[in-house]
Protein backbone atom coordinates (compact mmCIF):
# COMPACT_ATOMS: atom_id res chain seq x y z
CA UNK A 1 0.00 0.00 0.00
CA UNK A 2 1.13 3.58 -0.92
CA UNK A 3 0.89 4.66 2.90
CA UNK A 4 3.81 2.82 4.49
CA UNK A 5 6.62 5.19 3.14
CA UNK A 6 4.90 8.20 4.37
CA UNK A 7 3.20 5.83 7.55
CA UNK A 8 0.06 7.63 6.88
CA UNK A 9 -2.12 4.84 8.67
CA UNK A 10 -0.34 5.34 11.75
CA UNK A 11 -2.09 8.90 11.58
CA UNK A 12 -5.75 7.86 10.98
CA UNK A 13 -8.46 7.91 13.57
CA UNK A 14 -9.84 4.43 14.23
CA UNK A 15 -12.62 2.89 12.48
CA UNK A 16 -15.74 3.34 15.42
CA UNK A 17 -16.35 0.13 17.33
CA UNK A 18 -20.35 -0.01 16.84
CA UNK A 19 -22.55 1.18 13.66
CA UNK A 20 -25.32 -0.69 14.75
CA UNK A 21 -27.48 2.33 17.16
CA UNK A 22 -26.69 5.15 14.36
CA UNK A 23 -27.64 3.33 11.59
CA UNK A 24 -31.04 2.47 12.90
CA UNK A 25 -31.23 5.90 14.41
CA UNK A 26 -30.66 7.39 11.24
CA UNK A 27 -32.85 5.01 9.28
CA UNK A 28 -35.75 5.57 11.28
CA UNK A 29 -35.72 9.41 10.52
CA UNK A 30 -35.42 9.17 7.23
CA UNK A 31 -38.84 6.86 6.83
CA UNK A 32 -39.96 9.74 9.36
CA UNK A 33 -39.52 12.30 7.33
CA UNK A 34 -40.88 10.81 4.27
CA UNK A 35 -43.99 10.10 5.98
CA UNK A 36 -44.49 13.56 7.61
CA UNK A 37 -43.04 15.71 5.33
CA UNK A 38 -43.53 13.76 1.93
CA UNK A 39 -45.14 16.59 -0.50
CA UNK A 40 -45.17 16.52 -4.24
CA UNK A 41 -41.67 18.16 -3.95
CA UNK A 42 -40.01 15.08 -2.66
CA UNK A 43 -41.18 12.11 -4.12
CA UNK A 44 -42.90 13.70 -7.48
CA UNK A 45 -45.25 11.33 -9.60
CA UNK A 46 -44.40 10.69 -12.71
CA UNK A 47 -46.00 9.67 -15.92
CA UNK A 48 -46.71 5.70 -15.11
CA UNK A 49 -45.52 2.81 -18.45
CA UNK A 50 -48.94 2.67 -19.62
CA UNK A 51 -49.18 7.12 -21.23
CA UNK A 52 -50.12 6.34 -24.65
CA UNK A 53 -50.34 9.20 -27.35
CA UNK A 54 -53.15 9.02 -29.63
CA UNK A 55 -52.55 7.81 -33.32
CA UNK A 56 -53.26 10.54 -35.78
CA UNK A 57 -52.67 10.82 -39.25
CA UNK A 58 -50.30 13.07 -40.52
CA UNK A 59 -48.95 13.95 -37.55
CA UNK A 60 -46.10 16.58 -37.42
CA UNK A 61 -44.16 18.27 -34.96
CA UNK A 62 -44.25 21.54 -33.91
CA UNK A 63 -41.80 23.96 -31.80
CA UNK A 64 -43.95 25.29 -28.58
CA UNK A 65 -43.11 27.04 -25.57
CA UNK A 66 -44.68 25.39 -22.54
CA UNK A 67 -45.62 21.47 -22.22
CA UNK A 68 -48.38 19.78 -19.84
CA UNK A 69 -48.55 16.06 -19.69
CA UNK A 70 -52.61 14.80 -18.92
CA UNK A 71 -53.08 10.80 -17.52
CA UNK A 72 -56.60 9.22 -18.30
CA UNK A 73 -56.77 9.44 -14.48
CA UNK A 74 -57.33 13.18 -14.60
CA UNK A 75 -53.92 13.99 -13.52
CA UNK A 76 -52.83 17.23 -14.47
CA UNK A 77 -48.70 17.65 -15.13
CA UNK A 78 -46.67 20.36 -15.29
CA UNK A 79 -43.92 21.76 -12.93
CA UNK A 80 -45.40 19.06 -10.89
CA UNK A 81 -49.31 17.89 -10.14
CA UNK A 82 -51.56 20.42 -10.76
CA UNK A 83 -55.72 21.02 -10.48
CA UNK A 84 -57.85 22.52 -13.10
CA UNK A 85 -57.58 25.61 -10.96
CA UNK A 86 -53.77 25.74 -10.49
CA UNK A 87 -53.51 24.88 -14.03
CA UNK A 88 -55.27 28.37 -15.33
CA UNK A 89 -52.74 30.27 -12.76
CA UNK A 90 -49.99 28.20 -14.46
CA UNK A 91 -51.25 28.95 -17.77
CA UNK A 92 -51.19 32.77 -16.66
CA UNK A 93 -47.79 32.28 -15.52
CA UNK A 94 -46.31 31.20 -18.75
CA UNK A 95 -48.27 33.27 -21.24
CA UNK A 96 -46.95 36.15 -19.52
CA UNK A 97 -43.04 34.69 -20.00
CA UNK A 98 -42.79 34.90 -23.97
CA UNK A 99 -44.39 36.98 -26.51
CA UNK A 100 -45.98 34.07 -29.06
CA UNK A 101 -46.65 31.72 -26.37
CA UNK A 102 -48.10 28.01 -27.91
CA UNK A 103 -48.92 25.26 -25.29
CA UNK A 104 -48.38 21.38 -26.09
CA UNK A 105 -50.99 19.09 -24.45
CA UNK A 106 -49.62 15.46 -24.08
CA UNK A 107 -52.60 13.21 -23.18
CA UNK A 108 -53.25 9.72 -22.60
CA UNK A 109 -55.05 8.03 -25.30
CA UNK A 110 -58.30 7.70 -23.26
CA UNK A 111 -58.55 11.08 -21.88
CA UNK A 112 -61.77 12.34 -22.43
CA UNK A 113 -63.28 15.05 -24.45
CA UNK A 114 -64.23 17.14 -22.07
CA UNK A 115 -60.65 17.36 -19.85
CA UNK A 116 -59.52 18.56 -23.23
CA UNK A 117 -61.84 21.28 -24.23
CA UNK A 118 -61.67 22.36 -20.47
CA UNK A 119 -57.44 22.76 -20.67
CA UNK A 120 -57.91 24.21 -24.27
CA UNK A 121 -60.14 26.96 -23.59
CA UNK A 122 -58.43 27.61 -20.25
CA UNK A 123 -55.22 27.97 -22.20
CA UNK A 124 -56.91 30.37 -24.68
CA UNK A 125 -58.31 32.18 -21.75
CA UNK A 126 -54.73 32.64 -20.54
CA UNK A 127 -53.14 34.72 -23.89
CA UNK A 128 -51.92 31.39 -25.36
CA UNK A 129 -51.54 31.66 -29.59
CA UNK A 130 -51.27 28.20 -30.09
CA UNK A 131 -52.93 24.79 -28.06
CA UNK A 132 -51.42 21.93 -29.79
CA UNK A 133 -52.64 18.19 -28.89
CA UNK A 134 -49.63 15.95 -29.28
CA UNK A 135 -50.23 12.62 -30.91
CA UNK A 136 -48.55 9.56 -32.43
CA UNK A 137 -48.04 9.09 -36.73
CA UNK A 138 -49.70 6.26 -37.43
CA UNK A 139 -47.45 3.71 -38.42
CA UNK A 140 -47.67 2.78 -42.28
CA UNK A 141 -45.86 -1.10 -42.87
CA UNK A 142 -48.64 -2.19 -40.34
CA UNK A 143 -46.64 -2.75 -37.20
CA UNK A 144 -48.13 -1.44 -34.04
CA UNK A 145 -45.36 1.12 -33.05
CA UNK A 146 -43.33 1.34 -30.16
Amino acid sequence: MITRPLDLASKLRPEPRNFDAIFFVNGGLLVLFFLFFGSRFVLSPGLGVDFRLPRIQGASSVATTSTISVKSSGQIFADGLLTMDQLREWLKGEARKTKNPSLLVRMSADVQISVQNDIASAARAAGFDQVIIAAEEVPTDGTRGR
